[in-house]
């Protein structure tokens, strides 16, 4: 008696709701009955995955221990519904198909009629493999497009974290976790201490991060940047660019992020949110100068040489009436002297002169004195930037969706053209110009596409920059202008020039404000000048 043929059948469903699960109990139940009335076949088993993607076949268990058996001689036959359900990339299934034939393992993709077997199965395949890896990447464009529109209507997409629960798409406070959030805050703002200390000071008194075994500055600062805790929403923080790796990375301006204000019920204050994010950024342009100094003068890291691009430091003087003297000096003139090429060829040194510190600070507090007598039409301004890039967007606004749909349009086209070439009403040749034709028009399309987002992107992070300018402004309206424990915060950098001339960049506006200045004399004699627009300021 001939022995019979070993047959196993593959079934998979992508999601695992209750249909699908009721679908793929009906699919093992179909496949059982079709091959047991099959008296020349033998049922082997009925593998299946529930809840995996079609695109990678690297987590579906199923699908891999069916390959494992075949190759190892158990199996002579696999039955599948459909090109689509074995596979979603086209080198997969071919790649498979392939290991299977070379051991005597035939596929047989019942809807699409194809049997690996056949003379002009791999053929066939391969045209039916990329249909269904083309539907692949238009499924991943319309999930990742409606994910984006329910974004913009403030649909949360994410899982619990510290503080806040995620309910339906909606972000609702934890109470229990409230009191950890502002703790994390309160310490490192108010009380000074860095992340890393926060991180034990935490695991000391036994409070437990989310997620995570322990607490870390990483998870620290993950807590400090997050902006939910101020009541705003920002996502697409990562993008997915491969639809068939599935692999996640960093958004970093390759798609637009969705960045919605006052979203939610917020757990720390706006004005302990910001303070908080110029703090962060102060220490880290620290961290960044390696200075174990950084921390000890308002205007540590913050004085760049114009003619060089290095750091100033600080230098102390005294004079013979016991007086100190403190300037600020360059440090490539500190190290090296005046300008000059080393025996190695390079530029070392730097020509820049020391500046006293008395003229610094007056000018910091010239500069905080502007911009509080010019503070209304400073903002004025920036809210008519803001209109005038809101002007621009909607001018040239560009219908992504109308795009979307064109490209969908013309995959329809290369699905007809290679239905038109199986039926053998065009040729190969035939078949190949007009889809090298609709390859091209979808390329343009996605290249406007593109452009949209990324302008848009743009445009969305000018707004927001602004934003943060006006409310620093109005912020900084409450400052001391004779204090200097507030300059360090009010403070972006200084630039200082020959010729005696500096720049002052305050972090509440996007532009800076040029001074030149004079000096004369020496201790109590020490006097100079300002001069700015025309108009002269003394000090001492």
């Amino acid at each position: 008696m001939k022995n019979k043929l070993r047959v196993a059948a593959y079934c998979r469903v992508s999601t695992d709701k209750n249909d699908q699960v009721d679908s793929l109990a009906s699919q093992i139940k179909y496949f059982t009955d079709y091959i047991d009335s099959h008296k020349e076949w033998t049922l082997c088993e009925v593998y299946y995955d529930e809840g995996i993607s079609g695109t990678s076949v690297k987590k579906r268990t199923g699908f891999n221990r069916m390959i494992y058996d075949a190759l190892n001689g158990n199996i002579d036959l696999i039955i599948t519904k459909e090109v689509s359900r074995f596979a979603r990339n086209t080198v997969d299934t071919l790649s498979y198909t392939r290991k299977l034939k070379e051991k005597g393992v035939g596929v047989f993709f019942m809807n699409d009629n194809i049997d690996t077997r056949d003379s002009d199965g791999e053929l066939r395949l391969s045209i039916m493999a990329s249909i269904a890896q083309e539907e692949s990447r238009k499924t991943s464009e319309r999930v990742k497009w409606g994910q984006k529109r329910r974004m913009e209507q403030g649909v949360v997409f994410g899982r619990d974290l510290l503080g806040y629960f995620v309910r339906d798409g909606k972000l609702i406070i934890n109470p229990d976790e409230v009191e950890t959030v502002k703790l994390i805050f309160h310490k490192f703002l108010i009380e000074g201490k860095g992340t890393h200390v926060i991180a034990r000071e935490l695991e000391e008194i036994g409070i437990r991060p989310k997620r995570v075994k322990h607490w870390s500055n990483t998870a620290i600062l993950r807590v400090l940047k997050n902006e939910k805790y101020v009541g705003d929403l920002c996502q697409k923080k990562t993008y997915t660019p491969d639809y068939l790796s599935h692999t996640k990375k960093l958004n970093r301006g390759e798609e637009e992020m969705i960045y919605l204000k006052d979203h939610h019920e917020a757990i720390i204050d706006r004005d302990t949110w910001n303070k908080t994010q110029f703090e962060l950024a102060r220490r880290s342009s620290s961290k960044k100068q390696k200075s174990k100094h950084s921390n000890r003068y308002w205007c540590s890291g913050k004085l760049i040489c114009g003619e060089c691009g290095h750091r100033f430091v600080s230098r102390r003087k005294k004079l013979k009436n016991g007086e100190i003297y403190k300037a600020w000096r360059c440090y490539a003139s500190t190290k090296y002297g005046q300008a000059k090429t080393n025996n190695s060829g390079e530029n070392i040194g730097c020509n820049n002169s020391s500046i006293n510190e008395k003229i610094l600070i007056s000018a910091v507090a010239y500069s905080l004195k502007f911009l509080k007598i010019n503070s209304k039409s400073i903002k004025e301004n920036m809210l008519r930037e803001i209109r005038l890039v809101l002007n621009l967007k909607a001018k040239k606004n560009i219908n992504t969706a109308s795009l979307y749909e064109q490209i969908e349009i013309l995959n329809k086209k290369k699905r007809k053209a290679i239905d038109l070439m199986l039926d053998m009403i065009i040729t190969k040749s035939d078949l190949k110009e007009q889809t090298d034709y609709y390859n091209e028009e979808i390329e343009e399309l996605r290249k406007k596409i593109d452009l949209a987002e990324k302008r848009n992107i743009a445009q969305s992070q000018q707004i927001h920059d602004i934003k943060t300018y006006i409310s620093e402004i109005d912020r900084m309206l409450n400052y001391n202008i004779e204090d200097t424990n507030v300059y360090n915060s009010a403070l972006n950098k200084i630039v200082i020039l020959k010729d005696n001339q500096l720049i002052i960049y305050l972090n509440a506006v996007p532009f800076g404000i040029k001074l030149h200045y004079s000096a004369k004399g020496k201790g109590k004699s020490y006097h100079f000048k300002f001069k700015y627009l025309g108009k002269t300021i003394e000090g001492k």
